[in-house]
């Protein structure tokens, strides 16, 4: 729940590292999936109901919310692990279940958890927003809607005092920065077909990323297309026009991402918790936008576009395969010991090698993900401008590392600029 005068900012959690590194950079509330039935099964590590407990404590020690996405397309057989999931939620105190189908509806109903319709409805209008509103406290938006629609249907929302069933004015939720698929608002039949692996139930195999050759079946003409990944969209980013995001009354800007690593959400959560914070303050300009978007480009992107939120046509699709990421990261081993007394952390180097002046990444679940830059090291007790593969090294840090933690060198890319 918000406040008047800003928005909430969700991110994603596909593993307790990524998690952690939402909970360090500002987010205001995460939303995980619990083994198979959520929208990411196939992406990302996901969470046990054992790991319930958890989430719940970690988030609640820093005033965040959680949200259960159970937003998958549910088959009879599902219904006993869903009414398991929901009472296992509500015991652990989650805060809401993200669903689409009515039958998790009810389920989180009858057991007094609080719902958020799941994008996957496809909510366009008012009068389908009101029916939902008899369920739901938050309403995710199609994200086919330009903002113009999405302000009129706040302002309704307002107008017509429509309310959840909390009594409060319904929350409108919309998708502010990731990934974009051909799909209408995340409903894809293209993976099941192909592959007989239903996006719908987590399972997409992402056929639409890759190189197609288009012909004319009546003629045998192959079409000249100037864009080879016809069907895969770039990346969704509202950071250059999150003023105007704001201006339309949403109240929770969702960042996709729950298959993406912990380095990905730490920044993207970053740069748009700034983003929010400098609109509150009256602050927001252009200068700072140059700096949040070159920020978001060093993480795993397909290029960034505006959506359908200013009314372009589509359109603005990926021309390469993969990832535009101006960084990478290489992995260099693992953690062997933290020194509290004197702060410092131990690694053994597994692979490559680092120097003075490097930027690293350390990640884990409890870490969430710290990039640094290396202004000093012992490689083998000795102080060292340099270590290679097979050294320990010890670094002084002002954080706790676990021998579970994965060290990384940050290391430019292709697309980086000279």
């Amino acid at each position: 729940m918000t406040t008047k005068n800003t928005i909430e900012l969700m991110a994603p959690a596909g593993s307790f590292d990524s998690m952690q590194a939402a909970l360090d950079n500002g987010a205001d509330s995460i939303y995980f999936g619990v083994e198979q039935l959520n929208m990411r099964a196939r992406a990302s590590i996901n969470f046990t109901l054992d790991d319930l407990p958890e989430v719940a404590k970690r988030c609640s020690e820093k005033g965040v919310r959680t949200y259960l996405t159970l937003n998958t397309i549910i088959y009879d057989h599902d219904l006993s692990i869903v009414k398991t999931l929901i009472k296992e939620a509500k015991k652990a105190n989650i805060s809401a279940v993200i669903a689409m189908d009515q039958a998790v509806i009810q389920v989180a109903r009858e057991a007094g958890m609080e719902v958020h319709i799941s994008t996957q409805i496809n909510i366009t209008n008012v009068e389908t927003l009101k029916f939902y509103a008899m369920f739901a406290d938050t309403v995710v938006l199609s994200r086919e809607l330009s903002l113009r629609q999405v302000k009129h249907i706040t302002e309704q929302v307002a107008k017509q005092n429509i309310k959840g069933p909390s009594g409060r004015l319904v929350e409108i939720e919309i998708f502010g920065h990731g990934a974009l698929c051909m799909a209408v608002s995340g409903k894809c039949y293209m993976s099941l077909h192909s592959h007989n692996s239903s996006a719908n139930r987590g399972a997409c195999k992402q056929n639409c990323r890759k190189k197609y050759t288009v012909i004319d079946q009546e003629t045998g003409f192959e079409m000249e297309l100037d864009n080879e990944y016809i069907m895969s969209p770039k990346d969704l980013c509202t950071i250059d026009i999150l003023d105007q995001v704001v201006d339309a009354g949403i109240k929770v800007l969702k960042i996709e991402g729950r298959g993406r690593a912990p380095e990905y959400v730490a920044r993207v959560v970053k740069s748009y918790r700034e983003a929010i914070d400098n609109i509150a303050a009256g602050t927001f300009n252009k200068e700072k936008v140059i700096g949040w978007m070159q920020e978001l480009g060093k993480v795993y992107n397909r290029g960034f576009w505006n959506g359908y939120y200013l009314g372009q046509k589509l359109g603005e699709w990926s021309n390469e395969s993969g990832s535009h990421a101006t960084q990478k990261k290489v992995f260099l081993g693992k953690g062997v010991h933290y020194f509290p007394k004197a702060k410092i952390g131990e690694f053994r180097i597994d692979a490559y090698d680092i120097k003075i002046g490097d930027t690293l990444l350390i990640t884990g679940p409890t870490t969430g993900a710290k990039e640094f830059e290396l202004k000093d090291m012992l490689v083998n007790d000795e102080k060292k401008e340099q270590a290679v593969k097979g050294d320990n090294v010890t670094i002084k840090l002002d954080f706790r590392i676990r021998e579970s933690d994965k060290l990384y060198k940050i290391v430019k890319t292709e697309f980086a600029e000279n």
